[in-house]
């Protein structure tokens, strides 16, 4: 072996073949030969191993973390990048996300009868009473500045939405309710009973106690048992009264409108007192026979873009389910407008449950209805978290969007989580992976598809480079076992190394998505990431690429007519430009046109170019640097026809069908 090292032994045999003699061959003989045999050994490994690979993913995901803050969306968490292209299931919440959060009340009931003329038609008690409901029992508040004739609401958008129709149409005074009536208890909002509760006492008269309830229509109605009408007498809610009630409650949420209601008790200072201190002894405020005092509805439109945008996601294949705390009626009117359900879809009646319903299933049940739900009326943050949980064990890979504090743990838990930018809470946008700025589904589904470009590009790369490292490792270690020499050099395949995976990622991870991934099925958990697809394009090319460079390896000298110096600038210079032009190839894993949108990739054409004038330096003009000869126009022309040869091989490898079952199943690794 040393004999036939650069530099090794000068002794021949009797058939003139190089022979080791101890004696006849120094010190320095033997350690440059340790060197260049080490050398190409190293060259070898540097072939073999990917160590580019991290800096092309990070650099694709870089890339497409600043393009998402242009369509609102700032990525937390880099990773989410890419795993937001692997999603099947996207459970998403209703209000500001699917709706605009504008809330607005458009439907009045005081018992069977619809207001629409408030002022004229409503006693004035029922009035006062539904003034202290509406002014008090609120996390709302109201401001008037003297020099504006309008007043500002501010909290959240159903509470706003209340306090302005009870300000503009009902002529509540918030601020006289708060000078005449003190709150003695408040029970908040509880997102498992739907309501909120408080007792007030007149401040002119001590023994006027009133404890009033504000939530979920259906709710409330359950603790009712009288009801108000227009001239505030209080009527018994008999069974025939109950179920008229229930069905304009359903007609409203029919109608997608959000059903309030107000209800009242009053009690008699026997009912409220102090204890020795003087500290008022608060009990749990009375749930049960108050009178109802009317209901509202309240309207929050779908989104303009949410249509389309479910739409989209469900032609990607990838299913959306709508998580909600309204109610069944509700939330399937805003199902059907957005185009979570349609018409003709089977079992709609299976694809719409209640939070309750689906937390009392066993396991069992949950994991084989899991799949068919498409809307959770009623929900809990639990119950939420509890889909997410099934929906992961069923292998899916499942995008979460939540708002509040308490969606934290399923933004956790799920595989992405998505926070609002607007609505949404610290603690929500902590928890999650990527911040939609616009609190819009259509901004989650442009996510979506980023996503999908990420995991693409990433594939794209994966496959440039095997190509490289298949065809460069065979070439070495074949010339190298034949012949104990290597044609290229450490220097030229770090060479190579450099601009294919710097350049080379950089131009391929500036691909934008294609309406083509829109169209393509989510890869889900389990698909491998070298798809037979890969394979075939790879292998194609990565073949070509070696037969040309055996050839040039075993007869370029004789071909040529050139010395061995030349021959390896030759397999040199054609190894990089098969890799420069198999890199148009890389664009497109299964289109034919390759060239299809390049002109819109200036940098990709940047890269390309900057590439070609470096490698013409590098052979013509750093001869010694990397061990290359200068090369005329004629052996210039040889090597870029070669290149060329990789468009139509590309081209014509891509009628070749493969299958879908992956070939590590097929060799069973």
């Amino acid at each position: 072996l040393f004999a036939t090292s650069p530099g090794g032994g000068s002794t021949k045999d009797e058939n003139g073949n190089p022979k080791f003699d101890k004696n006849k061959v120094s010190f320095d003989s033997v350690l440059n030969a340790l060197v260049s045999i080490v050398s190409d050994a190293v060259t070898i490994v540097v072939v073999a191993i990917r160590e580019g690979l991290p800096l092309a993913v990070t650099l694709t995901l870089a890339y497409s973390m600043k393009r998402m803050m242009a369509d609102k969306a700032m990525v937390r968490k880099l990773p989410a990048c890419e795993t937001m292209g692997s999603v099947t299931t996207i459970c998403t919440d209703k209000t500001g996300t699917l709706t605009l959060n504008q809330m607005q009340v458009t439907k009045f009931w005081i018992g069977e009868e619809e207001v629409r003329n408030k002022s004229n038609t409503i006693n004035n008690g029922l009035v006062e009473l539904l003034h202290q409901g509406v002014g008090l029992n609120t996390t709302a508040s109201v401001y008037k500045s003297s020099s504006s004739s309008e007043p500002e609401f501010s909290g959240s958008p159903t509470e706003k939405a209340i306090l302005s129709w009870a300000v503009k149409e009902l002529g509540m005074d918030a601020e006289a309710q708060k000078r005449h009536w003190e709150i003695l208890h408040v029970e908040a909002f509880n997102s498992d009973k739907k309501r909120s509760g408080i007792m007030t006492r007149s401040k002119e008269d001590k023994h006027m106690i009133n404890v009033h309830w504000k939530g979920a229509a259906e709710m409330i109605l359950g603790m009712c048992s009288h009801y108000c009408n227009t001239d505030g007498i209080p009527k018994e809610l008999d069974a025939e009264k109950r179920t008229r009630a229930e069905q304009i409650i359903e007609g409203m949420a029919a109608s997608s409108l959000r059903c309030i209601a107000f209800a009242y008790k009053q009690l008699g200072s026997e009912n409220y007192s102090s204890n020795d201190d003087g500290q008022d002894d608060v009990h749990k405020l009375e749930d049960e026979k108050l009178t109802l005092l009317g209901l509202v509805g309240l309207k929050d439109p779908c989104r303009p873009g949410a249509r389309k945008a479910v739409e989209a996601c469900r032609d990607a294949g990838v299913a959306v389910k709508m998580i909600t705390g309204d109610n069944i009626f509700t939330a399937k009117s805003i199902a059907f407008e957005c185009g979570i359900l349609r018409a003709d879809d089977d079992d709609i009646d299976g694809a719409v449950v209640e939070g309750k319903t689906f937390r009392n299933y066993s396991e069992e049940r949950r994991m084989e209805v899991v799949d068919r739900i498409c809307v959770m009326a009623r929900s809990s943050p639990f119950d939420k978290l509890l889909m997410v949980q099934c929906l992961k064990r069923k292998n899916h890979v499942v995008a979460v969007t939540g708002d509040g504090t308490n969606d934290a743990p399923a933004l956790k838990e799920a595989d992405v989580g998505l926070s609002m930018g607007i609505q949404g809470t610290e603690v929500a946008k902590e928890s999650s992976d990527t911040v939609i700025l616009d609190d819009n589904f259509a901004s989650v589904s442009t996510v979506l598809l980023w996503g999908r470009c990420v995991y693409n590009n990433i594939q794209k790369f994966i496959q440039f480079q095997l190509t490289v490292n298949v065809a460069a490792l065979v070439i070495n270690f074949v010339a190298a076992v034949s012949s104990g020499k290597v044609p290229l050099t450490t220097v030229q395949l770090l060479w190579v190394n450099l601009i294919m995976d710097t350049l080379g990622a950089l131009a391929l991870a500036t691909e934008k998505p294609t309406k083509d991934l829109a169209k393509k099925p989510p890869v889900g958990r389990t698909a491998p990431l070298i798809t037979n697809v890969m394979w075939r394009n790879l292998l194609a090319q990565a073949l070509f690429q070696v037969a040309v460079l055996l050839v040039l390896q075993f007869r370029g000298e004789s071909i040529f007519g050139v010395n061995e110096k030349v021959k390896n600038t030759l397999i040199f210079n054609t190894f990089v430009l098969c890799q420069i032009f198999n890199e148009f190839n890389a664009r497109r894993l299964e289109k034919k046109n390759v060239f299809e949108g390049i002109h819109k990739n200036r940098l990709f054409l940047g890269i390309i170019a900057a590439t070609l004038i470096l490698q013409v330096l590098m052979v013509e003009f750093m001869k010694r640097f990397a061990d290359t000869e200068r090369l005329d126009w004629g052996q210039w022309g040889f090597c870029l026809g070669i290149a060329f040869l990789s468009w139509p091989i590309g081209w014509g490898i891509k009628w070749l069908p493969v299958g879908d079952k992956p070939i590590s199943k097929l060799f069973k690794f």
